[in-house]
């Protein structure tokens, strides 16, 4: 382990994951970084999605349409919906009917657009979200309970200054 000031992160180089492409180091810094963090989110990903099936018998796709439906409790536009979870309208329409043939969403026509469909999310669908949804957050905060509070808002810091340069870089064309 690296030693560790109170602006530094500490970096565990002896993981028990195994780095994507082997921890090449003899790649630019840039190349590194992202791939510890396609390391860690790949991980992270794969790990919720384990449990989700294994203790919840659903998907993470599922799972990212109930959380979007229960955030907006009047409904959404089949339309809006797919751009809040950046996923196509015809990968979405299965996805949704898949949600209301389990009882956890319902769609209707928009009544001032007839050619839409608003789907909401059942009173059932709102008591399997929020029980998936705490258990979710505990397997979250078990995986990132190796880091400090203070190393925690770092991260959070650094990976907002990393979302801005990526933003600034597609700006650029």
């Amino acid at each position: 382990m690296q030693s560790s000031t109170a602006a530094t992160l500490v970096i565990d180089t002896a993981s028990d994951l195994p780095e994507k492409h082997d921890g090449a180091t003899s790649e630019p810094q840039a190349v590194r970084l992202w791939l510890r963090l396609l390391t860690c989110s790949m991980t992270i990903e794969k790990r919720v999605r384990r449990r989700l099936a294994d203790e919840f018998d659903t998907t993470l796709p599922r799972f990212d349409v109930l959380a979007a439906l229960d955030r907006s409790p009047e409904g959404m536009r089949m339309g809006a919906l797919s751009q809040a979870l950046l996923v196509s309208g015809g990968n979405l329409t299965a996805l949704v009917r898949q949600i209301e043939a389990q009882g956890h969403a319902a769609m209707r026509r928009d009544p001032a657009d007839r050619r839409s469909w608003i789907v909401t999310i059942t009173p059932a669908g709102r008591a399997h979200f929020r029980a998936v949804a705490a258990e979710h957050h505990h397997w979250v905060g078990a995986m990132f309970a190796g880091l400090s509070a203070e190393h925690a808002d770092q991260l959070y810091a650094l990976l907002a200054e990393l979302k801005a340069s990526i933003a600034a870089d597609g700006a650029r064309g």
